[in-house]
């Protein structure tokens, strides 16, 4: 009793349902008054009209409600599925199986169960398809209807083909081909083409292009072409596995314009992925894959897919695993997991005779293993950037820093001391005042000497020395020292180094080292060939002991190096004659 009021609660939430579906506006009563076999005909004359035909299949629907006329009820939903979107289909086969069970009748209940299976085909639900053509088969053999019972047998036959069942369906679509041959020109060429695609699938590549042969002959022969692109689309196929690649690629280019016209995606999916394999075979990997890419697409665009055309995906891994392109790969690793979960879902049977490089475990593992790659890569790619940044902005700030430091050298005054060149060899001259101190100095060894003070009379007399010392440019010579200074300023190293560091604040070596630097500086300044010596030229021009000792004064005197001022000096120049 339970059951039997879980089922009613079924039916009129079902029913509920349905009627919703089919709100669509007031129905006429002047067709209402029309006759079933009127509105039959209405559909069919208003076919490319899917409102007005809707229309007249409601009313139909109406009408046999209203009658309580079950089979004509049937009927009705028959073509309200057909005109309706395709993911209301089954709802509609559900109500149109409850409709035709109610008439008792075997034929009637056979050819819902027949429609429900076509329906489920259509999804790619081919194990729900065999169970409901089976069941058809059941009702429809009680019959004397031998039309019905041979349309179950081809619909059998199409299914168990993509089951995987080939031998049991060529049988099938051999006593299809027997009978239809007399009966439906459509039903004979279409179990004829059924025939030769089994063939194919079997490896009777021979009998196979004999059948294609066959159903371009006989279809020319009852002037019905609609199935000849798709003998050629069968017969390039069976043209590859034979190896003949370019009759294959030929065969299928021929065909796919009238497929694509008939808008049937499904065959030109399975086009695609041939002319791929093709491609492949004669080593044009790159025109493969373009074709491999279409498979992909047209799984995700119609969700269509089908056991042999999962080998596009293991091309497309290995040929992006070769590639290097990881970000690939990884997209067609997913696909194929995506694929695998279809495929075992609607085609567990067949799936089990394709042979398969990549089984899910191994590419659960190859995902893993390629996002950790690209994680790895990830932190890589951040790190170098970072660096760079790090380097572009110390870049930056270097030459901010170095435009500066040129400009403030430009602005420095580094010819306080200079004096023409052709006096560079001037004596020292000692006036009679530094003779009179110079006979003072007290020995440089003594005790005495070490503890005085300088007097003012002597510290102004060696102070005037130090002028002329500077003046004559004697700090260019090389290697000059504090004792080799002291000497020529007739003193000691001690009073030289207070002197210095009193009246020029600076350590006596660093004192010599920036005045000849500040002399090559003044010289680029003046000079415009100094500007064109080597940095080894300049340094001995200075009286330096190295090219290094040179650059690293003058680095530490400026900030900058000397190629770098040198540049910068010539460049500010030619800017300046520019103007």
């Amino acid at each position: 009793m339970i059951q039997k009021r879980h089922l009613l609660i079924t039916l009129l939430l079902f029913s509920y349902y349905v009627e919703a579906q089919l709100t669509y506006g007031k129905i006429p009563d002047s067709l209402l008054a029309k006759n079933y076999n009127y509105l039959n005909k209405a559909i069919q004359k208003h076919k490319n009209d899917k409102a007005k035909s809707l229309l007249y299949a409601q009313t139909w629907l109406r009408k046999s409600e209203a009658n309580n006329d079950f089979e004509q009820v049937a009927l009705a939903y028959k073509s309200i599925l057909y005109l309706s979107d395709k993911s209301t289909w089954t709802a509609y086969a559900d109500s149109m199986l409850v409709a035709a069970k109610q008439t008792k009748n075997d034929l009637t209940i056979g050819a819902a169960y027949m429609t429900k299976a076509t329906v489920y085909y259509g999804e790619n639900d081919n194990k729900k398809a065999l169970d409901n053509f089976l069941l058809a088969d059941e009702y429809i053999a009680k019959t004397e209807d031998s039309y019905s019972m041979y349309k179950v047998k081809f619909g059998i036959a199409q299914t168990k083909y993509y089951l995987g069942f080939y031998d049991e369906a060529i049988s099938l679509f051999k006593e299809c081909i027997e009978y239809f041959k007399e009966e439906n020109d459509r039903a004979y060429l279409n179990s004829i083409h059924g025939l030769g695609v089994c063939y194919n699938k079997i490896g009777k590549y021979d009998l196979s292009s004999v059948t294609n042969q066959l159903g371009i002959k006989e279809g020319r022969k009852l002037e019905n072409l609609e199935m000849e692109p798709y003998f050629i689309h069968s017969e390039g196929i069976n043209q590859y596995f034979r190896n003949n690649y370019q009759k294959a690629i030929s065969d299928l280019n021929t065909a796919l314009p009238s497929i694509k016209n008939n808008k049937d995606f499904a065959n030109e999916t399975v086009a695609y992925f041939y002319l791929g394999k093709c491609f492949w075979s004669i080593r044009e990997q790159e025109k493969g894959i373009e074709y491999f890419k279409k498979v992909d697409i047209a799984f995700e665009q119609q969700k269509y897919i089908r056991p042999d055309l999962r080998e596009s995906y293991e091309l497309l891994i290995d040929y992006f695993k070769k590639q290097g392109d990881i970000k690939s790969q990884l997209y067609y690793i997913n696909q194929l997991l995506k694929v695998d979960n279809v495929l075992g879902t609607n085609y567990k049977y067949l799936l089990r005779k394709v042979v398969k490089e990549y089984d899910t475990k191994e590419l659960l593992k190859s995902k893993q293993d390629i996002e950790n790659a690209m994680t790895f890569r990830v932190v890589i790619d951040f790190t170098i950037i970072v660096i760079m940044a790090v380097i572009i902005a110390y870049l930056i700030y270097r030459h901010f820093k170095n435009k500066r430091l040129f400009e403030e050298i430009m602005k420095r005054d580094t010819s306080k001391s200079n004096i023409q060149k052709n006096n560079y060899d001037q004596q020292l001259v000692i006036d009679t005042t530094l003779d009179k101190i110079e006979k003072t100095i007290v020995p440089e060894n003594t005790d005495k000497q070490n503890s005085q003070e300088i007097s003012p009379e002597f510290e102004a007399g060696i102070l005037k020395m130090l002028e002329k010392f500077e003046q004559g440019k004697k700090y260019l010579e090389k290697d000059m020292t504090l004792t080799k200074m002291a000497l020529l300023l007739n003193t000691n190293n001690k009073y030289v180094t207070k002197i210095i560091s009193k009246h020029r604040g600076n350590g006596s070596i660093d004192y010599i080292t920036d005045l000849k630097t500040d002399y090559i500086i003044e010289m680029l300044k003046t000079d415009s060939k100094f500007r064109n010596y080597t940095n080894k030229a300049l340094g001995e021009e200075a009286g330096f002991g190295s090219t290094q000792n040179f650059t690293r004064a003058f680095k530490a005197r400026t900030g900058i190096t000397p190629t770098y001022f040198i540049y910068k000096l010539k460049k500010a120049i030619a800017a300046g004659n520019s103007q």
